[in-house]
C-alpha cells in the first residue's frame, strides 16, 4: 500500500507533468494555431491528462491541422479517430472539471451520496460541453444547414463516445470512492485530482472504440 505522503507527491508530480504538457501545446499553438478552431482548445486540455503523450500525438498529427504550416496529411485512420476521441474527451474533461468545484460549493447529495452528485452534475456537463465542441466542429464547415441542423449532428455525434467516455471514468471514480480509500479524497486535494487525471485516461480509452465505430458508420467524421 502506498503510504500516503508518497501519493502526496506522486499526485503532485503527475499534476504537474500535466500542466507543464498543457503550457508546451499551448505555446506552440499560439504560434501555430489549428485549422478547427476549437481544436485551439482541444489540445491543450489533453495535455493535462495525457501528460507527455499528448504532446507527442500534437506534434506528430495536431500539427498537420496548423493554418500556418504546409504540411502532408499523413495519418492513418487509428489517428484520426484518436484525435476524434481527443475532442471528445476534452469537452468530457472540461465539463467534468467544472462540475467538481460545484458539487464541492454546494455540498449538496443525491440520495445520501456525494459521489452520486458528482455523476449527475459533472455527466450533465460534460455532455453540454461535448455538445459545444462538437458544434464548433461541425458549425463553421456546414454554416449553410443552420445552428440547430450542427446542434441536432452534434448530439448525433457526440452521445454515444461521451457516454463511454463517463463509463470509464465513472468507474474508476467509484473504485476510488468505494474501495482504495477508506476516506475518499477531497477536492482541495492534490491526490483527488491526480484521481481525475487517471479517470480521465480510462474515460479516453473506453470512448476510443466508441469514436472508431461512430466514425466507421460515418455517424461522425474522423478529424
Amino acid at each position: 500500500m502506498i503510504h500516503l505522503n508518497t501519493l502526496q507527491l506522486i499526485s503532485i508530480l503527475a499534476l504537474s507533468i500535466g500542466l507543464l504538457s498543457s503550457l508546451v501545446i499551448l505555446v506552440d499553438i499560439i504560434r501555430h494555431p489549428q485549422m478547427m478552431r476549437i481544436m485551439n482548445v482541444v489540445w491543450p486540455i489533453n495535455g493535462w491528462f495525457l501528460g507527455p503523450f499528448a504532446i507527442w500525438s500534437y506534434f506528430k498529427w495536431g500539427r498537420l491541422k496548423a493554418k500556418n504550416l504546409d504540411y502532408d496529411d499523413h495519418r492513418g485512420e487509428p489517428a484520426k479517430v484518436f484525435m476524434s476521441t481527443s475532442h471528445c474527451s476534452a469537452g468530457c474533461t472540461l465539463g467534468d472539471a467544472v462540475g467538481v468545484p460545484i458539487v464541492a460549493l454546494t455540498g449538496f447529495a443525491l440520495l445520501g451520496s456525494v459521489l452520486y452528485t458528482h455523476y449527475l452534475v459533472e455527466f450533465i456537463l460534460a455532455y453540454g460541453f461535448g455538445i459545444l465542441f462538437q458544434f464548433y466542429a461541425i458549425y463553421p464547415m456546414n454554416k449553410e444547414d443552420g445552428a440547430w441542423s450542427a446542434i441536432k449532428e452534434a448530439a448525433k455525434a457526440d452521445t454515444l463516445s461521451l457516454i463511454a467516455f463517463e463509463v470509464g471514468m465513472f468507474g474508476w471514480m467509484a473504485i476510488v470512492h468505494f474501495v482504495l480509500f477508506a476516506e475518499p479524497p477531497k477536492p482541495n486535494s492534490a491526490v483527488y485530482w491526480f484521481m481525475m487525471q487517471i479517470a480521465m485516461v480510462l474515460g479516453f480509452a473506453t470512448s476510443y472504440p466508441a469514436n472508431w465505430w461512430l466514425v466507421k458508420k460515418g455517424i461522425k467524421e474522423a478529424m
